[in-house]
């Protein structure tokens, strides 16, 4: 159903989704338009499968598989290094930082991301006969509903906001956890959603199905392994619904999975499932059949749990005759978290050959796994070096279905449809990809040329910032064709190049869309 939400232009293009490109109605096309299933890691590092670093110290036994069923992506990017980010440029085909979260994250408490008339990749399937569904960590924001004469802001202490107010976190004795969630995933296009509210290691630790809390958090937990340095079975103290269990986590968001793919192939109709897991980040928590199986500790371990796990999901494919018309897409929201000490601990790059991890400016930061299969059109054991961004998913979609995107939707988006297909090496119409790290840090690519707008990691790698002293770089310029391990700063060795992406950058700024 179209609701109201949608500003008028969106409305009149979801409208419109009754006839296709070509005039064609939705009833009179035929009955071949593929299924959907987009998973997303989260924190998986670039070197964690073997098909993308030989040399990883974990079994990926399925991933390995899907790689070589399908194609995987060398040169692909999250278009941030932390994960709310991402995920919102995922579902918008926009990069977060022209929202009202220009840097930073969500907590669990805080307000609605996503604008409530912007087009969706579940919008833009739904209207075309999609059943769409979410499964996993949202980490996009609920309008919890406020207890009766509590008002957001009412002290510095209950509300945690940004430079232009985009509420980030409250404090949770303001809500009234009994009342439905004003804005979640049914209102920006799913048809079905079961969430976690924002990470595993933030409260609140519950679910909501369908926008309603499955049980109430009305227990409290004191968090776990607080001193581990955000590593192991780590969780921060909150609110948690009595019957949480956090080892759990995964194996339900299967379940619930599968449920809902085998729920929509019983009604004739093509699904599109978000399918956004909680691992393998913190808390590493492998169940028992998984531990001790790698030679990268519990994180190891709770990898190849996310591996098996992700084949269940794929098998649910070929047992229900799915297979064969359902594009998989299997990427991670950005890269891992592992430290240098982790690294000297298991001799396991997480993040591969590449400089730095998670909320980083550098490419361990961005740079991660994506593998895409869809029998008879993607050839199998492909490979590309295309760049891209997961920004690209909506007009992909849009692609594959036979839409022209509005203007006013998936402004950072540019189809890979032509490069899954085969048809080209290069995604077209794509001037440059921005990324930018967890504090603000942007990124601008175009070839093999890469500037950072900032000295230091701008995450969480040391040194984090740099105040260049006089002469020295203002930013850093690196050559990745021959420099992938960002050793050597060109910024002020080719002026021009500096001065031609940071020109790309304005322009995007400037215009509101990169394409």
């Amino acid at each position: 159903m179209i609701q109201s939400r949608y500003s008028l232009g969106a409305l009149l293009y979801l409208l419109s989704f009754g006839c296709t490109s070509n005039n064609q109605t939705v009833t009179d096309r035929e009955p071949s338009l593929p299924n959907i299933l987009y998973i997303l890691a989260d924190d998986l590092g670039y070197g964690d499968i073997a098909s993308f670093n030989p040399d990883s110290k974990i079994e990926t036994p399925e991933l390995n598989k899907l790689a070589k069923d399908g194609m995987k992506f060398t040169d692909a990017h999250s278009p941030s290094a932390v994960c709310t980010p991402t995920r919102y440029g995922i579902l918008t085909g926009r990069y977060c930082w022209r929202s009202r979260l220009p840097v930073g994250v969500l907590r669990g408490y805080g307000r609605a991301l996503i604008e409530p008339d912007r087009l969706t990749v579940a919008s833009l399937l739904q209207s075309q006969g999609y059943r769409t569904g979410v499964v996993g960590k949202w980490h996009l924001g609920l309008d919890w509903v406020l207890k009766e004469g509590a008002a957001i802001g009412q002290t510095d202490q209950s509300t945690t906001a940004n430079s232009v107010g985009m509420v980030t976190d409250l404090d949770s004795e303001l809500l009234d956890f009994s009342k439905k969630p004003t804005d979640g995933p049914l209102d920006h296009g799913f048809d079905y959603s079961y969430i976690l509210p924002a990470s595993l290691d933030m409260d609140p630790y519950c679910y909501l199905e369908n926008d309603e809390l499955v049980t109430l958090p009305s227990d409290s937990t004191a968090g776990n392994d607080l001193n581990t340095g955000y590593t192991g079975a780590f969780w921060r103290a909150g609110r948690i619904a009595p019957d949480f269990e956090f080892d759990q986590v995964l194996p339900n968001f299967i379940d619930k999975a599968i449920q809902f793919i085998r729920e929509t192939e019983r009604r004739g109709s093509p699904f599109f499932l978000y399918l956004p897991l909680a691992a393998p980040h913190t808390p590493w928590m492998p169940t028992n059949p998984y531990s001790n199986i790698s030679q990268a500790g519990n994180y190891g371990d709770f990898v190849s749990m996310v591996d098996a796990e992700i084949g269940r999901v794929l098998r649910s494919l070929v047992e229900l005759g799915l297979e064969e018309n359902t594009l998989v897409i299997f990427t991670s929201d950005n890269g891992p978290f592992w430290p240098p000490n982790m690294i000297e601990s298991y001799e396991h790059r997480s993040a591969g050959s590449l400089r730095g991890m998670k909320a980083d400016a550098w490419e361990g930061g961005h740079r991660i796994p994506f593998i895409a299969k869809w029998p008879g059109k993607i050839k199998p054991e492909s490979e590309s070096k295309a760049l891209t961004s997961l920004t690209n998913l909506m007009a992909t979609c849009a692609e594959v279905v036979g839409l022209d995107l509005p203007a006013e939707a998936g402004e950072d988006s540019h189809s890979i449809l032509p490069i899954l297909m085969g048809d080209s090496n290069a995604v077209a119409n794509q001037k440059a990809i921005i990324q930018h790290s967890s504090k603000g840090v942007f990124v601008v690519r175009r070839g093999d040329w890469k500037l950072i707008l900032g000295r230091g990691s701008g995450g969480f790698s040391q040194p984090t910032t740099y105040q260049p002293k006089v002469g020295e770089p203002a930013g850093q310029l690196y050559d990745l064709s021959i420099d992938l391990q960002e050793t050597t700063n060109l910024y002020n060795e080719q002026p021009d190049v500096v001065a031609e992406l940071s020109g790309i950058l304005e322009e995007f700024r400037k215009t509101g869309r990169s394409n």
